[in-house]
Protein backbone atom coordinates (compact mmCIF):
# COMPACT_ATOMS: atom_id res chain seq x y z
CA UNK A 1 0.00 0.00 0.00
CA UNK A 2 0.84 3.19 -0.70
CA UNK A 3 1.99 5.63 2.17
CA UNK A 4 1.67 9.45 1.58
CA UNK A 5 4.63 11.48 3.39
CA UNK A 6 5.40 15.56 2.94
CA UNK A 7 4.61 15.93 -0.90
CA UNK A 8 1.45 17.13 -2.39
CA UNK A 9 1.00 13.93 -4.74
CA UNK A 10 -1.30 10.99 -4.98
CA UNK A 11 0.01 7.56 -6.60
CA UNK A 12 -1.20 6.80 -9.90
CA UNK A 13 -4.63 4.70 -10.12
CA UNK A 14 -3.20 1.31 -10.77
CA UNK A 15 -2.05 1.51 -6.71
CA UNK A 16 -5.59 1.23 -5.80
CA UNK A 17 -6.35 -1.79 -4.17
CA UNK A 18 -9.26 -4.58 -4.03
CA UNK A 19 -11.18 -2.65 -1.79
CA UNK A 20 -10.84 0.67 -3.55
CA UNK A 21 -7.56 2.42 -1.37
CA UNK A 22 -5.32 4.02 -3.49
CA UNK A 23 -3.21 5.26 -0.46
CA UNK A 24 -2.80 5.82 3.27
CA UNK A 25 -1.42 8.74 5.51
CA UNK A 26 -0.23 12.36 4.59
CA UNK A 27 -2.71 15.37 5.92
CA UNK A 28 -5.65 16.58 5.70
CA UNK A 29 -4.86 19.76 4.77
CA UNK A 30 -6.60 22.43 2.30
CA UNK A 31 -4.16 21.73 -0.31
CA UNK A 32 -4.08 17.83 -0.60
CA UNK A 33 -7.76 17.67 0.01
CA UNK A 34 -8.21 20.14 -3.08
CA UNK A 35 -5.97 17.70 -5.15
CA UNK A 36 -7.52 14.57 -3.95
CA UNK A 37 -10.90 15.63 -4.88
CA UNK A 38 -9.33 16.85 -8.84
CA UNK A 39 -8.39 13.32 -9.10
CA UNK A 40 -11.61 12.09 -8.22
CA UNK A 41 -9.78 10.85 -4.60
CA UNK A 42 -11.51 10.93 -1.28
CA UNK A 43 -10.77 10.48 2.64
CA UNK A 44 -12.45 8.08 4.59
CA UNK A 45 -11.21 6.46 7.82
CA UNK A 46 -12.09 5.83 11.26
CA UNK A 47 -11.19 8.36 14.35
CA UNK A 48 -8.54 5.47 15.32
CA UNK A 49 -7.08 4.88 12.41
CA UNK A 50 -4.85 6.88 9.31
CA UNK A 51 -6.14 8.58 7.05
CA UNK A 52 -7.13 5.99 4.25
CA UNK A 53 -7.69 7.48 0.53
CA UNK A 54 -10.51 6.23 -1.82
CA UNK A 55 -10.84 5.80 -5.28
CA UNK A 56 -13.63 3.25 -5.53
CA UNK A 57 -13.71 1.45 -9.07
CA UNK A 58 -17.62 1.62 -9.17
CA UNK A 59 -18.51 5.31 -8.44
CA UNK A 60 -22.28 5.71 -7.59
CA UNK A 61 -23.80 8.82 -9.08
CA UNK A 62 -26.77 10.80 -9.91
CA UNK A 63 -27.06 12.57 -13.31
CA UNK A 64 -29.32 15.57 -12.53
CA UNK A 65 -32.10 14.47 -15.35
CA UNK A 66 -32.44 11.11 -13.85
CA UNK A 67 -33.24 13.02 -10.51
CA UNK A 68 -36.48 11.14 -9.04
CA UNK A 69 -39.19 12.62 -6.92
CA UNK A 70 -41.91 10.33 -5.84
CA UNK A 71 -45.77 11.38 -5.10
CA UNK A 72 -44.90 11.31 -1.63
CA UNK A 73 -42.12 13.78 -1.70
CA UNK A 74 -43.79 15.95 -4.74
CA UNK A 75 -46.74 16.73 -1.90
CA UNK A 76 -44.01 17.53 0.30
CA UNK A 77 -42.46 20.07 -1.26
CA UNK A 78 -46.25 21.66 -2.20
CA UNK A 79 -47.22 21.44 1.44
CA UNK A 80 -43.97 23.70 1.50
CA UNK A 81 -43.26 21.56 4.65
CA UNK A 82 -39.77 22.86 5.03
CA UNK A 83 -37.41 26.17 3.68
CA UNK A 84 -33.81 25.83 2.58
CA UNK A 85 -30.23 28.08 2.49
CA UNK A 86 -26.88 27.68 1.36
CA UNK A 87 -23.95 27.82 3.83
CA UNK A 88 -25.96 29.54 6.38
CA UNK A 89 -24.94 26.43 8.77
CA UNK A 90 -21.96 24.69 7.59
CA UNK A 91 -20.40 23.61 10.81
CA UNK A 92 -23.51 22.80 12.45
CA UNK A 93 -24.25 20.30 9.48
CA UNK A 94 -21.16 18.76 9.62
CA UNK A 95 -21.45 18.31 13.15
CA UNK A 96 -25.03 16.94 12.38
CA UNK A 97 -23.55 14.49 10.18
CA UNK A 98 -20.48 13.22 12.44
CA UNK A 99 -23.37 12.97 15.09
CA UNK A 100 -26.01 10.61 13.53
CA UNK A 101 -26.64 7.12 14.39
CA UNK A 102 -26.29 5.44 10.97
CA UNK A 103 -27.03 1.41 10.62
CA UNK A 104 -24.31 -1.24 10.68
CA UNK A 105 -21.70 1.43 11.43
CA UNK A 106 -20.18 1.14 15.14
CA UNK A 107 -19.15 5.31 14.97
CA UNK A 108 -18.17 8.34 12.42
CA UNK A 109 -16.15 8.75 10.46
CA UNK A 110 -16.39 12.83 10.10
CA UNK A 111 -13.78 13.22 13.05
CA UNK A 112 -12.73 16.47 14.77
CA UNK A 113 -9.16 17.11 12.18
CA UNK A 114 -12.04 16.25 9.32
CA UNK A 115 -14.47 18.79 10.66
CA UNK A 116 -11.81 21.52 11.33
CA UNK A 117 -10.45 20.54 7.66
CA UNK A 118 -13.88 21.01 6.04
CA UNK A 119 -14.53 24.16 7.11
CA UNK A 120 -11.70 25.66 6.78
CA UNK A 121 -12.42 24.68 2.71
CA UNK A 122 -15.77 25.92 3.09
CA UNK A 123 -14.42 29.55 3.85
CA UNK A 124 -11.88 29.04 1.02
CA UNK A 125 -15.49 28.98 -0.88
CA UNK A 126 -14.99 25.12 -2.23
CA UNK A 127 -17.12 23.17 0.18
CA UNK A 128 -20.87 24.15 0.03
CA UNK A 129 -23.44 22.89 2.93
CA UNK A 130 -27.21 23.31 1.99
CA UNK A 131 -29.41 23.17 5.33
CA UNK A 132 -33.11 22.31 5.45
CA UNK A 133 -35.19 24.19 8.46
CA UNK A 134 -38.61 23.59 9.75
CA UNK A 135 -39.91 25.71 12.09
CA UNK A 136 -36.67 27.62 12.43
CA UNK A 137 -34.96 24.67 13.33
CA UNK A 138 -32.02 22.92 11.42
CA UNK A 139 -33.96 19.08 10.89
CA UNK A 140 -31.65 18.06 8.01
CA UNK A 141 -28.63 19.17 5.33
CA UNK A 142 -25.69 17.85 3.64
CA UNK A 143 -22.40 19.06 2.37
CA UNK A 144 -20.01 18.45 -0.22
CA UNK A 145 -17.58 20.08 -2.58
CA UNK A 146 -17.58 21.83 -5.71
CA UNK A 147 -15.23 20.89 -8.46
CA UNK A 148 -16.02 22.40 -11.76
CA UNK A 149 -19.42 20.45 -13.39
CA UNK A 150 -18.81 18.23 -10.34
CA UNK A 151 -20.57 18.23 -6.96
CA UNK A 152 -18.76 15.63 -4.72
CA UNK A 153 -21.43 14.76 -2.30
CA UNK A 154 -19.88 14.02 1.33
CA UNK A 155 -22.56 13.22 4.30
CA UNK A 156 -26.33 14.27 5.36
CA UNK A 157 -28.28 13.82 8.19
CA UNK A 158 -32.32 13.89 9.13
CA UNK A 159 -33.67 14.27 12.36
CA UNK A 160 -37.42 14.64 11.00
CA UNK A 161 -38.88 12.34 8.06
CA UNK A 162 -37.89 13.52 4.63
CA UNK A 163 -35.87 16.39 5.37
CA UNK A 164 -32.25 15.33 3.64
CA UNK A 165 -34.31 14.05 1.04
CA UNK A 166 -35.77 17.71 0.39
CA UNK A 167 -32.68 19.09 0.88
CA UNK A 168 -30.99 16.63 -1.98
CA UNK A 169 -34.04 17.40 -4.54
CA UNK A 170 -34.17 21.15 -4.42
CA UNK A 171 -30.38 21.21 -4.75
CA UNK A 172 -30.36 19.27 -7.63
CA UNK A 173 -33.26 20.60 -9.11
CA UNK A 174 -31.65 23.93 -8.92
CA UNK A 175 -28.32 23.42 -9.86
CA UNK A 176 -29.08 20.72 -12.48
CA UNK A 177 -27.71 23.18 -15.09
CA UNK A 178 -24.75 24.00 -13.36
CA UNK A 179 -23.32 20.49 -12.52
CA UNK A 180 -23.37 17.19 -14.73
CA UNK A 181 -23.42 14.82 -12.05
CA UNK A 182 -23.30 14.78 -8.31
CA UNK A 183 -20.89 12.18 -6.44
CA UNK A 184 -22.20 9.96 -4.23
CA UNK A 185 -19.23 8.09 -3.94
CA UNK A 186 -20.38 4.97 -2.67
CA UNK A 187 -24.37 3.15 -2.92
CA UNK A 188 -27.04 3.52 -0.39
CA UNK A 189 -30.47 2.72 -0.96
CA UNK A 190 -31.49 6.10 0.31
CA UNK A 191 -29.57 7.82 -3.04
CA UNK A 192 -30.58 4.94 -5.59
CA UNK A 193 -34.97 5.95 -4.58
CA UNK A 194 -33.82 9.17 -5.95
CA UNK A 195 -32.40 7.80 -9.11
CA UNK A 196 -28.44 7.22 -8.37
CA UNK A 197 -26.76 4.42 -10.47
CA UNK A 198 -23.13 3.01 -10.36
CA UNK A 199 -20.31 4.44 -13.47
CA UNK A 200 -17.11 3.02 -14.06
CA UNK A 201 -14.36 4.89 -12.18
CA UNK A 202 -13.20 5.87 -16.21
CA UNK A 203 -16.11 7.16 -16.54
CA UNK A 204 -16.19 9.11 -13.53
CA UNK A 205 -12.89 10.78 -14.56
CA UNK A 206 -13.83 11.82 -17.79
CA UNK A 207 -16.86 13.69 -16.13
CA UNK A 208 -14.75 15.20 -13.56
CA UNK A 209 -12.20 16.91 -16.09
CA UNK A 210 -14.32 17.52 -18.72
CA UNK A 211 -13.93 22.07 -19.08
Amino acid sequence: MYWLGTDLTFPDYNEVNEDGIIAIGGDLSPERLILAYKKGIFPWFNEDEPILWWFPQDRFVLFPENLHVSKSMKKVFKDQIFTFTENKAFREVILNCSNVNRKNQDGTWITNDMVEAYCKLNQLGIAKSIEVWKDNQLVGGFYGIEMGNVFCGESMFAHVSNASKAGFIQFVAKYHKKYELIDCQVYTDHLASLGAIEINSETFLEYLHHD
